[in-house]
């Protein structure tokens, strides 16, 4: 339970280290990316929402009652959509950044300059985080189906919530790990082993991103905290270097 406390702590320390003067500005760039984004989505699902409404209204006028009832499910259906697929996308598209920011957090909590990019121009440096991205939306999505069945089998659809709940806690420490392991050139597949090492301190980490992730505008800054939080979680207790 230490291991676990400790995890959910480094999560916590990301709070702070993006308010470090040093680090603010590389936090405030995917930040503003991911708002502007689903705002973007938020108010254009809202325009055609409403003009499709108002054209069913307009042909069969028993619809006007139920257009509450539409309003409703929509408003659940973004929150839902926030949910499930902020971390993924939102990390797909600030993926490169988010590899700055772990050099950034890095270079800070150890006071030196690291040779984290290995002289990668910004274009490889975009390739290669979506390179990153694209191994672990592989890892995800093969095992996504498995999962699913399970709520459709008798008795384990019981415990299906909880798998999913474990994976999903998983797959977000995975996520964020990645960045700063990245920058110091370890593959994916040794990224798992190693964190497969630290199981208690990883599912801390990942347990409390995800609990934060559903947390109204939070669920914003949680990227940025993440990747520091992770960063120093790495550097401290993944042995980088080696």
């Amino acid at each position: 339970m230490s291991e676990f406390k400790r995890g959910f702590n480094y999560l916590l320390s990301g709070f702070a280290l993006i308010l470090i003067p040093k680090i603010r500005f590389y936090s405030l760039t995917p930040l503003l990316l991911n708002i502007s984004l689903f705002l973007v989505l938020i108010f254009y699902s809202y325009g055609e929402l409403e003009k499709t409404i108002s054209s069913l209204e307009l042909q069969w006028q028993w619809l006007e009652w139920l257009s509450w009832m539409i309003w409703l499910f929509f408003f659940i259906g973004v929150s839902i959509v926030i949910f499930f697929c902020f971390s993924i996308l939102g990390n797909l598209i600030s993926a490169p950044f988010n590899s700055i920011l772990a050099k950034a957090v890095e270079e800070e909590l150890l006071g030196k300059k690291i040779d984290a990019d290995k002289g990668q121009s910004l274009f490889d440096l975009v390739i290669n985080s979506f390179k990153s991205e694209y191994h672990k939306l592989l890892y995800f999505t093969f095992r996504v189906p498995i999962l699913i069945v399970l709520f459709f089998i008798p008795l384990l659809n019981i415990v299906a919530p909880v798998i999913w709940f474990i994976f999903s806690s998983w797959m977000i420490a995975i996520e964020y790990c990645d960045f700063p392991m990245s920058n110091h050139d370890i593959e994916f597949a040794r990224q798992r082993e190693r964190l497969s090492k630290k199981l208690p301190l990883v599912y801390g980490f990942g347990v409390g991103v995800l609990l934060f992730t559903i947390i109204p505008v939070v669920n914003f800054i949680i990227i940025p905290v993440a990747v520091a939080g992770a960063t120093k979680m790495c550097i401290e207790s993944m042995k980088l270097e080696q």
